[in-house]
């Protein structure tokens, strides 16, 4: 998307781990959840209360079914059981994919087999089953002797956190779940990640293009920080470009230098994109500096996320709950009166909630989702009370207690829909979720075939 991260990466460790690290949280006394060093020592031995006494899970069944006695668990039991049952099934996930790398490197890194480095990363790419051909060149060489460096340890360890959720938007949006690790390149898994064009988030969209696929961003809520909201963003125009281009390698070309840029390259170069071959190697000197490292980068960082353990790099587990859900707020909350309320260390709601920029959720005339540890949703719902009771300390700046309860209580604006060539009043109520009858109530229409291009209608009863 920008050219923020391909210029970070040729940086110093020592720069990078400073300026992109530095609004992340710090390990800390007033955090309540559960770590993931915690989370490893407990995972084996999670205990379920059955009447008084405490039962091993493994061992759970074995109760005596005729007294039709089953484990009787608090809330706040059941929330810590489903953030270490969550968060040890991601991490494991990983920790098997490593393993399987691994394991391969073991069968293949034979010297009879091979005489020399290039031929061992040729193999190792090539059992990267992927829809994104893996070239290697000294350019991909070079990329993955970088980030197989210990010092990219750090980063990766966030990918326990944000791949999850970018894999999860990738495939429902029908495209490689491999691309996850462009983020790495794009923003170092940071989604404070800003450059000098005002670039934001873990996937460095523009304003503009942020805006066109349906971001907010003002001066409250920049949505370009939410992973999830902004994955999905990512997902969306890396398949327009595939659409455009049919290879995924012109696709995430394009996704940092723009569609105009990789067209001139394709023009200039003469290549057609009926040529068989590999298109981004064809048009690669015709391509901007920056677009040309781009590519490689992003080869480069999934070798890494594969066999970094074969280059004896470890990766640790990040500072931050894995675990996490969210709960939908409908009046304006700041962030502040869920820590001091919970217990919880204020880096850490800033590092889930990342898109407030003021650390408030400004929901006056909307919900907005606010994450959690897991194991914190118990204990939220039954403070929800006390924590807006504060509102009028941490908020007195912004809003005013009248304002709030007018605008909850005002209709929201009416929702409108301009008729375009080929609408249809099925297609439109499948798109704002409602049904065909009620749009022809609503703008009372008689005759369901008797849309005008141009025409307004309603799409919602306010």
């Amino acid at each position: 998307m920008t050219q923020l991260f391909v210029a970070v990466s040729l940086l110093v460790v020592a720069s990078l781990d400073n300026s992109l690290y530095a609004q992340r949280p710090r390990r800390g006394v007033s955090k309540q959840y559960t770590s993931p060093e915690e989370i490893e020592r407990r995972k084996d031995s999670i205990k379920y209360r059955l009447n008084a006494e405490l039962v091993d899970a493994n061992n759970a069944d074995e109760v005596d079914t005729k007294a039709n006695t089953r484990p009787v668990n608090t809330p706040e039991q059941i929330d810590s059981i489903l953030a270490i049952w969550r968060a040890s099934s991601s991490k494991e996930y990983y920790d098997k994919y490593f393993t399987e790398f691994k394991a391969h490197c073991s069968t293949v890194d034979t010297v009879s087999a091979y005489n020399n480095i290039d031929s061992l990363y040729i193999s190792r790419l090539q059992a990267i089953m992927t829809p994104v051909p893996l070239t290697y060149n000294r350019e991909v060489r070079a990329a993955i002797e970088r980030f197989c460096s210990p010092a990219y340890a750090k980063i990766f360890s966030y990918a326990y956190y944000y791949f999850p959720i970018i894999e999860e938007e990738f495939i429902n949006a029908g495209i490689p779940v491999e691309i996850r690790t462009l983020a790495v390149v794009e923003s170092g898994l940071s989604p404070l990640a800003k450059s000098g064009k005002s670039a934001v988030g873990i996937w460095q969209f523009m304003p503009a293009t942020g805006k066109e696929f349906g971001l907010e961003i003002n001066s409250m809520v920049d949505e370009r920080c939410n992973p999830r909201l902004a994955s999905r963003a990512a997902a969306q125009y890396l398949k327009r470009m595939y659409n455009i281009y049919g290879d995924w390698t012109l696709a995430i070309a394009a996704y940092n230098c723009g569609p105009g840029r990789v067209n001139r390259a394709l023009s200039s170069s003469g290549v057609s994109l009926e040529d068989a071959g590999q298109l981004f190697w064809d048009i690669y000197e015709y391509l901007p500096y920056e677009t040309r490292g781009y590519v490689p980068l992003y080869m480069g960082a999934t070798y890494a996320f594969a066999y970094h353990r074969a280059h004896g790099v470890t990766i640790p587990t990040p500072p931050m709950p894995i675990a996490v859900d969210t709960v939908m707020i409908n009046r304006p909350l700041h962030l502040e009166q869920v820590s001091s309320t919970l217990n919880i260390d204020i880096e850490v709601l800033k590092m889930l909630n990342p898109e407030y920029t003021m650390m408030i959720i400004p929901a006056t005339t909307k919900s907005y989702p606010l994450t959690l540890p897991v194991e914190l949703f118990t204990e939220f719902d039954r403070q929800r009370d006390s924590i807006f009771a504060k509102d009028s300390l941490y908020l007195k700046e912004y809003v005013i207690h009248a304002n709030i309860e007018k605008k909850k209580h005002e209709a929201p604006p009416v929702t409108m829909h301009t008729i375009k060539k080929g609408d249809t009043l099925s297609a439109i109520a499948k798109k704002y979720g409602c049904t065909v009858q009620q749009l022809m109530k609503w703008n009372n229409i008689k005759n369901a075939n008797s849309l005008r291009i141009g025409q307004r209608i309603k799409v919602s009863n306010r």
